[in-house]
């Protein structure tokens, strides 16, 4: 059974992710249910739980919206269901109605679309679809919230009565309003309300003149309040009949509550169904914010989380518009301790608290924000040891308290045990908490327990590059610019770089000078050594995602090539196809134009029409049926190959024009010319001898005869020496 101690929710701040989650709630039920979260003690419900969610998240995306589930509480009227002989007010029966309502469209519609919601509907059909607890309420109480007449006969009776009595209160009333107008007796304001009975402004003066009984006067004086005398009567008998009225909707109301108490276990039902949709909704929403998904749940103990992100530092750096970066982490059974070292404000504590977090958020039925290709397992115990926990009241220092937790730790680790300690050995003399750090490491590894551990102990370090099934790994740190780059690398073991962050906050160099000089050599060459293997690591990080890149620009490539080559291949094929066809019509025009010379020579029209039949029967033996489509199809497709053929051709014709206008176009460097060369005119073919040459004429003799023409029109045949 799955036991997690509730100082691992606090070390890991699980209640900070609930409290975001519990915002996304709609209800004050649902919201204190999402507080109470912790997580669950059987993987069945635990898969069960991340199936609800991760299928109503899927609602988000498709055209099937689940409908709202909002609700008002119905705790109080379950109470006084459970009351013998009390009974319910008009609104709590809305709310119960409204309740029962809302289930009944949540249970018809999982059953509905079951396809797309096999567990939320599974989940919905434990819980009994009825309408006779709508169907009993709304025949006696109205969309309003009031009894309705025809609840009784009785009560039909009553209040048409009621209006009958408060007609003729009216009737009497105005009847004294106009005859104490006349009297001049009133003030402006006429009449009002008090008590809720409609009252005479009458002036001071006259207040005697005016029977009846008064029931008040203004802040000034200047006016009285008087019911007239003449509606005692009436309004006796309306008070009287509202009595009984009460009476009546009193006994209508108790019989509705004994009709409804039997339903109480299911109204109950009802209100849970609704509370945990609530959550449900909640935590998918949440799973929207941050990206949430469900990763593959592995039977093996198999932990593969591909960037993975922390949620509370994911939601709070989205809202500053700050980058968070993921981190990844393999734990299985060839690797099950990870011992992470590296500068301090590097990650290392974020790193771990992120898989403890997102470890208590899945086994809480929660999505977690991690690569959809990432793997995960379930463990009975999460167990952590993380920040300063001294204790005044106690009397706890920082390292008895960790010695402590060691003890638990030791009570509690097993094969189904993940661990998760934060600045391990810390807190005592170094080389004797690091020495009693190491001897409690290889207790954990012995007992085959999974966990990861951040520390700055080198000797934690050495032992996890000793034994097979543990790992070091490192978080990255710019040497340059001496600014952590928060990113996990497994494998090496990661230098605190102490003494150039050390000279970046300021500090003298003479003084780290000094401080390297207090310590043994040894151990400054070994973090030297590991300094140098994470900057080599770092270059070849850079080179591999530069190969990476070139890589995937030549597959890019590759792939355009193929499919440039395909669409070649393709227009080949329908070229062939479509010189094959033409060659067919060449050689049967050829064979009908031997049978027409035939004929014109021999006048013998039977041999001709024999001739012509043949070849049309040889011809029809080579073609296939089709149905007309197949020959829409053959056609459309000759068609288009043409239609290709004719683009293909035009755009070759009117590159050559171009090309020619181009060469035309292009200025020749025209020679100097001088007497005795011989020349021709630039379209011509004649050549002819210069003779005379004056104001860029020339004289051209042809032999037969001369003529002037102008120089740029000649062009150079042969110089005469």
């Amino acid at each position: 059974m799955i036991n997690i101690h509730s100082k691992t929710l606090q070390d890991l701040e699980f209640n900070a992710v609930l409290e975001q989650v519990s915002e996304f709630c709609v209800t004050g039920l649902g919201k204190s249910a999402t507080l109470a979260i912790v997580p669950f003690e059987s993987k069945e419900d635990i898969t069960l739980h991340l199936n609800l969610t991760n299928e109503y998240i899927a609602s988000f995306s498709n055209e099937n919206r689940i409908p709202n589930h909002g609700f008002d509480t119905i705790t109080k009227e379950l109470q006084l269901l459970g009351i013998e002989n009390s009974f319910l007010e008009p609104f709590g029966f809305k709310k119960l109605a409204a309740i029962s309502r809302i289930s009944n469209e949540l249970i018809l519609f999982y059953k509905k679309f079951e396809e797309y919601y096999p567990t939320l509907n599974q989940n919905a059909s434990t819980v009994k679809f009825t309408k006779d607890i709508i169907n009993n309420i709304e025949a006696i109480i109205d969309r309003f919230g009031d009894v309705k007449n025809k609840a009784s006969e009785e009560l039909h009776r009553l209040r048409k009565e009621i209006e009958s009595v408060r007609g003729k209160i009216n009737q009497s009333f105005n009847a004294a309003l106009s005859s104490y107008t006349t009297l001049d007796y009133l003030d402006d304001i006429r009449e009002t309300v008090i008590e809720n009975k409609r009252v005479l402004a009458v002036k001071a003066m006259y207040r005697r003149k005016v029977k009846g009984a008064i029931l008040g006067g203004s802040k000034t004086g200047s006016i009285v309040y008087i019911e007239p005398e003449t509606t005692f009567q009436h309004t006796r008998a309306l008070n009287n009949l509202e009595y009984e009225e009460k009476q009546e909707v009193e006994k209508i109301l108790r019989q509705l509550t004994e009709t409804i108490r039997p339903y109480r276990s299911l109204l109950n039902d009802y209100q849970d169904f609704l509370i945990a949709t609530d959550v449900i909704s909640a935590k998918a929403k949440y799973a929207e914010t941050i990206n949430g998904l469900l990763p593959k749940l592995s039977d093996s103990k198999v932990y593969d989380i591909k960037d993975a992100y922390h949620p509370l530092l994911y939601v709070s750096n989205a809202s500053q518009g700050l980058k968070t970066f993921p981190q990844s982490i393999v734990l299985n059974p060839e690797n099950r301790i990870i011992v992470i070292s590296g500068p301090n404000a590097g990650g290392k504590s974020i790193t771990l608290k992120t898989v403890g977090l997102l470890q208590l958020m899945l086994q809480s039925g929660l999505l977690i924000p991690v690569h959809e290709r990432s793997t995960v397992c379930l463990f009975d115990r999460i167990i952590t040891d993380i920040g300063d926990n001294q204790s005044i009241e106690n009397h706890l220092s920082t390292y008895s308290y960790r010695l402590k937790q060691m003890n638990y730790f030791l009570r509690k680790c097993n094969s189904n045990t993940l661990f998760l300690i934060d600045e391990f050995g810390t807190g005592s003399d170094p080389e004797l908490g690091g020495a009693l750090a190491e001897t409690f490491l290889e207790e954990f590894y012995n007992r085959e327990a999974y966990g990861i551990i951040t520390t700055h102990y080198s000797n934690l370090k050495v032992l996890a590059n000793e034994l097979p099934y543990m790992q070091n790994a490192n978080m990255m740190f710019d040497e340059r610019s001496l600014e952590p780059m928060f990113k996990l690398i497994l494998g090496e073991a990661g230098s605190s770089f102490t003494f150039e962050v050390a000279q970046k906050n300021g500090i003298p160099y003479s003084l780290i000078n000094k401080a390297k000089k207090k310590i043994e050599r040894g151990k400054v060459r070994f973090d030297r050594t590991i300094a140098k293997l994470q900057k080599e690591r770092s270059k070849l990080e850079k080179t591999e995602r530069s190969l990476k890149a070139n890589e995937q620009k030549k597959l890019a490539e590759v792939d355009k090539m193929e499919h440039i080559n395909a669409k070649i291949q393709k227009k080949l094929e329908n070229y062939q196809e479509l010189y094959d066809s033409n060659q067919r019509l060449i050689y049967l025009g050829q064979k009908v134009n031997d049978l027409a010379e035939t004929y014109f020579e021999n006048k013998r029209k039977r041999e001709l029409m024999a001739e012509l039949f043949k070849l049309v029967q040889i011809e029809n033996s080579k073609r296939k049926r089709q149905s007309i489509k197949e020959k829409k199809a053959l056609k459309a497709k000759e068609q288009q190959v043409k239609q290709d053929v004719k683009k293909k051709v035009d755009v070759i014709r009117k590159r050559k024009k171009a090309a020619k206008k181009q060469v035309e176009e292009t200025p020749k460097p025209k020679p100097v010319l001088k007497v005795g060369d011989r020349v021709r005119l630039e379209d011509g073919k004649a050549v002819g001898t210069i003779d005379k040459l004056e104001k860029n004429k020339a004289l051209v003799n042809y032999g037969v005869f001369t003529t002037n023409v102008s120089v740029e029109q000649l062009e150079l045949v042969e110089s005469v020496k």
